[in-house]
């Protein structure tokens, strides 16, 4: 049979949402590589993706449904499992009310007709679902009070800025392919400055590197602030486009340039220089997705959107303030789902909301493109809130820790077997995924899944209409603007609703149209002193072997911890095995030494294994962010011991 060339759009939890090219032979897999006709993939793929397909031969990835009958999980029809769902949820809903059931979805996938399950459960009750975001909660939350919106400038607009500050931001990482857009930035004659604690592979593209204290980035930017108030890099017709002008140079001024550098863990002399950049622009700021997991993180990035707007660059070509690409934004999601619930837990704190839910209790949860056992704070909790829940459905392609916690497991397909529409949270570009590969016999779709579904509960008529229809319906407003179905099938095709530059025209997207600056802080959230007898900040970080709790290598046995080698054990050597210790919980990890880390941080994966004992979640409290409903996953302190 001859080789077919066939593309994609790959689905993960990623700003690039690449374009994906495979070749295939007789139905199998011959190779996987980025498009070269993609203008961001530009024919390379991180390597997580590259080595995708290793996983498809893996014993955790799911090619039938599974049962749960004397407490294993067993082989069944999907025909079976979804009798077993269908009863079950009936039953609960006749007895206890549609709020007795949960349903949790994340961004496992981020394609678009993942929605199709809020859908059903919005018609089988409404029932209960979460409010809050793990992920970007703070962040945007914070764009959206100043700005009316999140969003960004066009991302090939960073070719025209002077300066470019990746503030808390790895993309050599988590964002890879920015990287060859920075170079092109360093080629026109742009500085980079990289604002990070952490030592890590992007250092080596940056010009300038502050390594502020952790959660520090607060006092930087209001000392920055007042710089631009005291020596005239404040722009007057910025001025003019914002509010609480007056609120906002008060705070700035409420210290001194000394006393903000003190807090901020950097030199004056460096806050200075940071201080020219942005008065004299274009200056950027691209603004890491980690810094605001903290409990600090709205403010932090209130302050970063302040900077851009007082200093004119937020209105300007080569500017910006960008945290996100609103991915949502070009689609009608409203013909899927309206957002109604019969009650909402907190995401961050979702264990503790699980177990102390009453009238009624939380009897069923059902999950979509999560795992949230492994990937929430306080990883016990969560664990012990679905052990103790009667009836737990988890639809995903592999078996994870909360799919092992499971009564019913739905597999559904792989980014290589999936059918979807998407946008990106770090480009405007859209795309459509399309099976590279047939998904074995006993996987489905969640279209066909929902409809399967429906049909047993007195629902068909909702969901009727193939992967396509829907498509189509997410697609209706911009389609109308040449973004189709069938231009998307031709290949990627820019939101023909993003501008250029998004403020360009000096209003941004609040009532006013102004920005809302930021007046006032809680004092508390200033302080970032750490405790004598935990005296590290733990990081929690992406790498590039893994996609939150998904891994292209085996992690091996134990996870890494990272740290100065002051800040390690008396004694112990690199590669000793040593304990971390939280107020929460105890992990056992493989210590590595490095000298150009802070010496009051301990770096480890993000995600990993919560049944293996390797997931960092489990020392991490439920503690929500000041904005947003984000989870906190920065701000815990831990200290390492030797076995």
């Amino acid at each position: 049979m001859a080789v077919e060339t066939r593309k994609s759009t790959c689905n993960r939890d990623c700003p690039d949402a690449c374009g994906l090219v495979a070749e295939v032979e007789d139905g199998r897999l011959r190779s996987l590589k980025g498009d070269p006709e993609h203008p961001v993939t530009r024919g390379f793929l991180c390597s997580r993706t590259s080595r995708f397909p290793e996983l498809l031969d893996s014993p955790q990835h799911l090619r039938t449904p599974l049962v749960r009958d004397g407490g294993v999980l067993r082989p069944a029809s999907l025909d079976e499992a979804l009798d077993r769902c269908a009863e079950r949820l009936l039953a609960i809903r006749r007895e206890s009310g549609p709020a007795a059931i949960l349903h949790y979805r994340s961004g496992g996938s981020l394609g678009l007709l993942k929605t199709i399950a809020n859908r059903f459960f919005e018609r089988f009750g409404p029932c209960t679902s979460t409010i809050g975001d793990i992920c970007s909660g703070a962040g945007e939350e914070a764009q959206v009070q100043d700005f009316g919106v999140s969003d960004s400038n066009d991302l090939f607009d960073l070719l025209e800025a002077r300066h470019v500050i990746l503030w808390g931001k790895n993309p050599a990482v988590s964002n890879v392919h920015l990287v060859p857009v920075l170079d092109d930035c360093k080629a026109r004659g742009a500085t980079i400055t990289l604002i990070d604690p952490i030592a890590h592979k992007s250092r080596t593209r940056a010009d300038v590197w502050l390594q502020p204290a952790p959660g520090g980035d607060l006092a930087l930017a209001l000392g920055v602030g007042r710089l631009l108030f005291d020596e005239g890099g404040v722009d007057p017709e910025a001025i003019a486009r914002c509010e609480g002008v007056d609120g906002y140079r008060g705070l700035c001024r409420s210290r001194s340039l000394a006393a903000w550098a003190q807090l901020a863990g950097v030199g004056e002399a460096a806050i200075r220089a940071l201080a020219a950049a942005f008065a004299g622009g274009p200056t950027a700021i691209l603004v890491g997705w980690g810094m605001q997991r903290r409990r600090n993180g709205g403010a932090i990035v209130r302050a970063l959107d302040a900077l851009s707007a007082v200093s004119g660059n937020l209105f300007r070509s080569g500017g910006g303030c960008s945290f996100y690409f609103r991915r949502r934004g070009a689609f009608d999601a409203g013909a899927i789902t309206s957002g109604a619930a019969a009650r909402v837990l907190r995401e961050p704190i979702l264990g503790q909301d699980v177990l102390e839910a009453s009238d009624p209790p939380v009897r069923a949860i059902w999950v979509t493109a999560a795992n949230p056992v492994c990937m929430l704070p306080d990883s016990a909790r969560v664990a012990e809130a679905f052990e103790r829940t009667e009836f737990v459905v988890v639809a995903d392609p592999f078996l994870t820790d909360t799919a092992r916690r499971a009564h019913v497991v739905l597999p559904v397909p792989t980014l290589l077997e999936d059918s979807d529409v998407l946008g990106a949270y770090g480009h405007h570009w859209l795309g459509e995924s399309r099976p590279l590969i047939e998904p074995p016999p006993g996987v489905v779709h969640e279209v066909d899944l929902f409809s399967r579904l429906a049909a047993r509960v007195g629902l068909a008529a909702d969901f009727a209409g193939t992967v396509d229809d829907w498509k189509r319906r997410l697609l209706a407003r911009v389609a109308q603007k040449g973004a189709t179905l069938e231009a998307l099938r031709a290949g990627p095709v820019r939101n023909p609703e993003a501008k250029p530059v998004l403020f360009g025209d000096g209003r941004v997207r609040t009532l006013s149209g102004k920005v809302r600056l930021l007046t006032a802080i809680d004092e508390s959230l200033l302080r970032r002193d750490v405790s004598p007898e935990r005296p590290l900040w733990l990081f929690s970080n992406s790498t590039i072997d893994s996609q939150a709790s998904l891994w292209s290598r085996d992690p091996g046995t134990h996870l890494t911890v990272t740290v100065h080698p002051e800040s390690a054990p008396a004694d112990a050597p690199d590669g000793a095995l040593v304990v971390i210790e939280s107020a929460r919980g105890s992990l056992t990890a493989r210590l590595r030494l490095d000298p150009a880390q802070r010496r009051d941080v301990a770096l480890v994966p993000k995600g990993g294994h919560f049944d293996r004992g390797q997931s960092a979640n489990a020392l991490i409290d439920a503690i929500p962010t000041d904005l947003g409903l984000g989870a906190a996953y920065l701000d815990c302190q831990v200290r390492l011991r030797l076995p």
